[in-house]
């Protein structure tokens, strides 16, 4: 799967910041100590683990902001699986700025191929059912775009973006309101026309509570196997149900089955594991 990348104008003051962190007050000592100001530089994005490849224009972002002159050849697309060994991308400009926009490029290319990749082994989990893997807001403060768009190149599905473009209703919210019938109430009183209500409900009597207000997505929050089907039976396919808690790669695949329209699952940009790219020097 080939997907149209993210616009620049998204990824820029993500790049600028990273790039700021990095060069600190006197810039690439290194690579001025070493490397002569107009020396050249071709050199390739590789993957030393295969996996699914997602922000090959955070390559061209990053060494644009210090070489405009910079070239930037992508050898694969974003959504494409590359095998361990394989370039990804090739660069040639000016030697100093690619050393010196190398870890900023790497770090937010690991990252994104390895939350990807992370997706796609959970899509590939739950092949066969109807069940789509979705994500969280549980993301790193500053790359919620970038990671999202990552989940999407693995397969998987976004859930809501913030907090401002869908009502999630969590169990605080309906401590606050007093119980899930009313919270339901008065987010549909709220919402407009365009906006869908979500409640999260934690057993079945909150779940038969919920139904009677009529919300538009359900999540089971740490539903047992057993309360999950039943809960697909007592919806009957009229609302989305969502079931959230504890997923992993093991477990995933029998909760699909219990027959749940959608899996959200925070471990997809919480606790993944960053792609190992690394950047070689072509010789001639």
């Amino acid at each position: 799967m080939t997907l149209d990348p993210l616009p620049d104008l998204l990824i820029q003051p993500v790049i600028r910041n990273a790039l700021a962190e990095d060069l600190g007050r006197a810039g690439d000592i290194t690579g001025q100590a070493c490397v002569p100001a107009d020396a050249r530089l071709t050199a390739d994005f590789v993957a030393r683990r295969g996996g699914v490849v997602a922000g090959l224009s955070c390559i061209r972002l990053t060494l644009a902001e210090i070489d405009p002159t910079a070239r930037v050849e992508p050898l694969v697309g974003d959504g494409q699986v590359a095998t361990a060994g394989s370039a990804l991308a090739r660069v040639s400009g000016n030697a100093r700025a690619i050393l010196t926009a190398e870890r900023t490029a790497l770090n937010l290319l690991g990252r994104l191929c390895g939350i990807a990749t992370l997706t796609q082994d959970y899509v590939d989990a739950v092949s066969g059912t109807k069940t789509r893997i979705t994500d969280t807001r549980k993301t790193t403060p500053g790359l919620r775009a970038l990671e999202k768009y990552a989940v999407r190149c693995g397969g998987g599905v976004n859930h809501r973006f913030g907090l401002d473009d869908a009502i999630l209703i969590k169990d605080n919210h309906v401590a606050a309101c007093g119980s899930v019938g009313e919270a339901v109430r008065r987010a549909k009183a709220f919402a407009g026309h365009l906006v869908k209500v979500e409640v999260e409900v934690d057993s079945l009597n909150q779940l038969q509570e919920a139904l009677a207000g009529d919300p538009d997505v359900i999540m089971l929050d740490n539903f047992g196997l057993d309360d999950m089907r039943e809960a697909v039976r007592m919806v009957d396919g009229r609302i989305t149900l969502e079931a959230s808690g504890g997923v992993t790669l093991e477990t995933v695949r029998e909760i699909a089955e219990t027959g749940v329209d959608v899996i959200s699952v925070g471990a997809l940009t919480h606790s993944v594991r960053v792609l190992d790219i690394g950047l070689d020097a072509v010789e001639g």
